[in-house]
């Protein structure tokens, strides 16, 4: 009878392995191709946090620049017709505005359209804009668009891009 029992005892074993490997082999595969899939979104992530920061970092420099006091942007007057007479004044395009205060092109044109109003530190910026000449703007947005035309100028290898001439 030992031998029997044995022999029915292995082949229980080695029926449960081979079910066991039938039900855990695809969730085996799943989990390996979704700790390769958590492991590249994780360093997309952190990529893009690093992205975030610099953004966030790169932004607070440009309105730190721009500031006035809160009583003062308070009482200034800024209607629709004095900020475009204000961009016009230091002779600037919608996109060079906006690059100053660090808001998009759309704000600038709907600040001028009087579809809205800025506030907050925008409105400070304004204010603090109104008092700076047309040599002071433009050497403040030289000093912004500077390192992102340096950044557009590079390959992905690192290298300075190379500059085609046209034939005339």
């Amino acid at each position: 009878m030992g031998k029997i029992e044995s022999v029915l005892k292995s082949e229980i074993v080695r029926l449960a392995a081979k079910e066991i490997r039938s039900f855990c082999g695809p969730t085996v595969r799943d989990v390996r191709r979704l700790k390769r899939t958590v492991s590249r979104l994780s360093k997309a992530v952190a990529t893009l946090e690093k992205a975030a920061r610099r953004w966030t970092e790169e932004t607070q420099e440009r309105k730190a620049e721009l500031r006035v006091p809160e009583k003062e942007a308070e009482a200034a007057r800024l209607s629709a017709g004095l900020i475009r007479k204000l961009r016009t004044r230091l002779g600037l395009s919608q996109a060079e505005f906006a690059t100053l205060v660090g808001v998009s092109t759309i704000s600038v044109g709907l600040w001028e359209h009087g579809k809205t109003r800025p506030s907050g530190e925008n409105r400070g910026a304004l204010v603090a804009l109104r008092k700076l000449g047309k040599r002071d703007v433009r050497k403040m947005l030289d000093r912004k668009t500077e390192p992102k035309l340096q950044k557009r100028k590079r390959k992905a290898t690192g290298r300075p891009a190379r500059t085609t001439r046209r034939k005339q």
